[in-house]
């Protein structure tokens, strides 16, 4: 597709200083300009930051695309439920339609409120919220559900208006990439932005990027087998597949070649079909495809299913991918909350 093609020859540019992110470079000190004085509001009160009634966590990233947001937030809502909390979920919704908050339920559709909402409202059986003003979410969230005593802001590092108690943020392999910021690198906003927690989705044998902090936690998504959509009863080991089974691999998400690299670590062989970010498949991208198997990830399955030709495709078996982290992260971020 030329559209990802497009998107993955800028992100080859940002990883280095060349021609491209040196011709762009003026640009981003304008950018950095308006980062700071759009800061500088919000910290003299200008500009006016919402406070809610409970603690906020925002999880996000400053690299631009998917670093692993989403199960980084669906093993805190699990660390935060076992230890006695009620959670919830608030979030920008990315292509929701709707302006007005809107709660998300397990069989909402993705064009009114967003993938990743609804796969976290389902994986969790957390309260989830979408708008695009995070507060507003926020006081809807509570409205509707008044037992909920914490919040996660999902990827709302830079939503200024809404007051957070916890900031996390998430980096993988590439790291900062050139550290310079958009347009001439990959960065909404400077390296050295403050943040309580800093962590590296990575591999297994990737290593934490030296200009990431030394306390980087690392976390690794563990995929080991994947069930099939039209009958999730349906479960093979990924390892254990046939090795002349034709295999293709397809991705939505912000970094597909990390999916893929998890997929090789378990031997297998496979036609690696990236998808844009949050791909929306009004088009079947499968349907020339000569495949026994194809592999999708949980965030393209939440659209997959709503999807006549995609859901009642055997060759469809989505991956279960699961955040692994050192439960000290967990006892971190507590006492972060505590100190707030």
């Amino acid at each position: 597709m030329a559209e990802n093609n497009l998107a993955a020859a800028i992100l080859r540019a940002w990883m280095h200083r060349g021609w491209f992110a040196c011709l762009a470079w003026p640009i981003s000190l304008i950018f950095g300009a308006l980062l700071r004085v759009r800061g500088l509001l919000y910290r003299f009160g200008i500009l006016k930051q919402e406070s809610l009634p409970v603690p906020v966590i925002v999880v996000g990233n400053i690299f631009v695309g998917g670093t692993g947001k989403t199960p980084f937030t669906l093993w805190l809502l699990a660390q935060l439920k076992q230890a006695g909390f009620k959670p919830g979920v608030i979030s920008r919704g990315y292509g929701a339609e709707r302006t007005e908050p809107e709660i998300v339920r397990p069989n909402s559709l993705a064009q009114q409120v967003g993938d990743e909402p609804i796969l976290i409202a389902q994986q969790s059986a957390c309260p989830v919220v979408v708008s695009r003003n995070r507060a507003a979410a926020g006081r809807a969230l509570l409205a509707a559900f008044p037992d909920v005593n914490i919040i996660i802001a999902d990827d709302g590092l830079q939503h200024l208006a809404l007051a957070r108690d916890v900031e996390i943020t998430l980096f993988d392999s590439r790291g900062v990439g050139n550290g310079w910021l958009f347009p001439a690198g990959p960065l909404r906003e400077p390296a050295s932005r403050r943040r309580d927690l800093t962590v590296a989705n990575l591999n297994p044998g990737e290593l934490i990027s030296a200009d990431l902090p030394s306390d980087t936690v690392r976390m690794q998504l563990n995929g080991s087998r994947a069930y099939q959509l039209i009958d999730p009863k349906q479960v093979r080991e990924l390892a254990q597949l046939h090795p002349t089974l034709l295999v293709t691999a397809a991705a939505g998400i912000g970094n597909p070649e990390r999916f893929f690299a998890m997929l090789r670590q378990y031997g297998l062989t496979i036609t690696a079909l990236p998808l844009p970010d949050h791909f929306d498949y009004a088009i079947n991208p499968f349907a020339n495809i000569t495949a026994d198997m194809i592999l999708i990830t949980e965030k393209d399955a939440v659209k997959c299913r709503q999807l006549h030709d995609l859901s009642s495709d055997p060759r469809l078996w989505v991956v279960a991918a699961e955040a692994q982290i050192d439960p000290a992260a967990f006892d971190r971020i507590l006492k972060k909350l505590t100190e707030r």
